[in-house]
């Protein structure tokens, strides 16, 4: 039984492959895209009660979508979920400041991360 449905924005492919797969293992639905703009496309249908958001996205990084999703009426309450390979404590407290609703290091721990992500869900 699916529990929840979490788009993730991811445009590495070993990180958009163990996100997915992580998730798909807890029974999360998940679907997967590249880009920013792919992701825009897709939040028109609002069918995701998560997103989560690579912030070092090409073309339109995962702060400027965080911007466009928490500006945008039909997507502003989503919880989204920064994750990034380049962590610091001043990343993450600027991700959290910035309206993300938690931060995850890359790579993603698969024991703790659905755990840690279903707390805010």
């Amino acid at each position: 039984m699916i529990q929840f449905n979490i788009l993730v924005i991811e445009d590495d492919p070993f990180s958009r492959d163990l996100a997915s797969t992580i998730l798909e293992y807890h029974n999360i639905g998940v679907e997967a895209v590249t880009s920013a703009e792919e992701a825009m496309f897709l939040l028109g249908d609002n069918k995701y009660d998560a997103l989560l958001i690579d912030l070092s996205l090409p073309q339109m990084d995962g702060w400027s979508l965080l911007r466009w999703v928490k500006t945008n009426p039909q997507t502003a309450g989503l919880p989204c979920f920064a994750v990034t390979a380049y962590f610091s404590s001043r990343v993450a407290q600027e991700a959290i400041a910035s309206g993300f609703t938690a931060f995850f290091p890359k790579p993603l721990h698969p024991e703790t991360f659905v755990q840690d992500l279903q707390k805010y869900l």
